[in-house]
């Protein structure tokens, strides 16, 4: 095990955040170094539970002790060797995981948690500036053709896999770049792309193909489609936005977070000047409390926004791990991302009944009611209504599923009671030779997952095609976390 004595003796430690005035000037990752002396240290704090519960907690079944004591050992090659082992791309869920391996750690029961994530991304990064992470060639082609049709982590995912077992994998893309909500719904501040362009051209130089703009079931027919390839896997994601259809819904300023995150992704890749939707100058309300909320947070406090309040339904989370969410559960807390503590209101128990325009058809506000939950419903609080003044809104409430129209219909893949798109144990639909990966099968989801969903559809096509077991399935596509 790592420091016999760690757990007792070393206080849990992370990285500061850069001082708010500073980073919000630029759009770089808001954490500050972490010396690799400080972070064996921190790897030392692992207990090597006999029954190590962060396994469970993490969906990739990542060998956390293990790497932990091979860092604390100074063994950073090692350690690189078993985070790869699970995780193909360690360094997207060190900087975007909201790390339910650190709810689940045995030490958190009465202390604080190891800093698993926080050891994760340093491995990858040292590994990267050593040169340790190159590509990987497979032993042998197969011959057999397969189709990845979305670039988000789990695409990307299943396409690394396959191409190492010896597949020509062939991923599209309707966008103009690789990398889906990787690559334009998470903002810079969260993740600089350069994480994500080095990643790609190691999976180039190991013999995945790249095909971008090309939309499956208008550029290219879903008969083609699968007349070129052996086998398809749709990795799509959910990307169909919950609405709020209310009263002035049709206002100008009212948009979707997903058409407001990417053009200022493009302007930090160098495609626009400007955003085409900016908060500069503006009060701006953000209806959702989750991560993609946050996202819209952190981005319009960059662009200079007059004022940015977020409302949320649900009641202000507790500060403590409650009852009803025991030891090893991901405890829904009270949390402070980088973007909550840059500024701005956060309002919960409030749901918005209209938006308000002036006389040119433009937002000027919306109102707001408290509410209160009674058999499972929220019910307004009366007398509690109020104005908001705000002139953009940003709806970030998740999302409902896969887009139908397209390639989902025209391939006649059945669906779930949920709507996203049905699969059986090896991933694959109703339709033979086509398998589904990550969100769009899944549903909205966590990034480790998508990558988890991903190894395991990959896994699925190769013994499909080759009627063998040779690449690892963390988990079947019912499994769902310790939450």
């Amino acid at each position: 095990m790592a420091d016999p004595k760690g757990f007792l003796t070393t206080p849990r430690e992370t990285p500061q955040r850069r001082p708010v005035d500073i980073r919000l000037k630029d759009w770089r990752e808001v954490y500050e170094e972490f010396s690799h002396q400080q972070l064996e240290q921190q790897a030392g704090r692992c207990m090597d539970c006999g029954i190590p519960f962060c396994h469970q907690g993490c969906p990739l079944g990542n060998l956390i002790p293990e790497w932990n004591d091979l860092v604390w050992r100074e063994d950073w090659r090692g350690a690189i060797e078993r985070l790869h082992a699970t995780n193909n791309f360690p360094e997207f869920t060190g900087t975007l995981c909201p790390a339910p391996c650190e709810a689940a750690c045995v030490l958190g029961i009465n202390s604080d948690a190891v800093s698993i994530k926080q050891v994760e991304i340093e491995i990858i990064d040292r590994a990267w500036e050593e040169g340790w992470v190159r590509p990987e060639q497979p032993a042998a082609v197969t011959g057999r053709t397969v189709a990845v049709v979305g670039s988000g982590p789990a695409g990307l995912a299943a396409a690394q896999q396959l191409t190492r077992a010896g597949h020509r994998v062939i991923v599209y893309e309707r966008a103009d770049r690789i990398g889906g909500l990787l690559r334009y719904g998470i903002p810079e501040f969260k993740m600089e792309k350069f994480r994500l362009d080095r990643r790609l051209e190691q999976m180039r130089q190991e013999g995945t193909e790249f095909r971008t703009g090309v939309d499956v079931g208008v550029d290219l027919t879903v008969e083609q489609l699968r007349a070129e390839h052996d086998a398809v896997v749709l990795a799509g994601g959910s990307t169909m936005s919950r609405d709020l259809p209310i009263t002035g819904r049709e206002l100008g300023g009212i948009h979707q977070a997903m058409e407001y995150l990417p053009p200022a992704n493009r302007v930090q890749q160098g495609d626009l000047p400007q955003a085409s939707i900016s908060a500069e100058g503006k009060n701006v309300v953000i209806i959702g409390g989750g991560d993609t909320g946050a996202d819209c947070l952190g981005t319009a406090h960059r662009q200079g926004a007059a004022s940015v309040t977020q409302l949320e339904i649900m009641p202000t989370p507790p500060n403590e791990r409650p009852e009803n969410q025991p030891w090893p559960t991901y405890p829904m807390l009270y949390r402070v991302s980088s973007a909550h503590e840059e500024g701005g209101r956060r309002l919960f128990s409030v749901n918005t009944q209209q938006f308000l325009g002036d006389e040119d058809g433009n937002l000027r506000a919306l109102q707001l009611v408290e509410v209160r939950k009674e058999n499972g419903k929220f019910v307004p609080v009366e007398g509690t209504e109020q104005e908001l003044p705000c002139e953009l809104v940003l709806l970030a409430m998740g999302f409902v599923g896969p887009e139908r129209a397209g390639m989902v219909d025209e391939l006649g893949v059945e669906l779930d009671a949920r709507g996203n798109v049905a699969r059986d144990r090896s991933f694959m639909t109703s339709v033979d030779g086509v398998f589904s990966a990550g969100d769009m099968g899944r549903g909205q989801s966590l990034i480790v997952w998508a990558i988890s969903e991903g190894r395991s559809a990959a896994a699925g096509v190769d013994r499909y095609l080759m009627g063998r077991d040779a690449l690892p399935a963390p988990i079947g596509p019912n499994d769902r976390p310790l939450t």
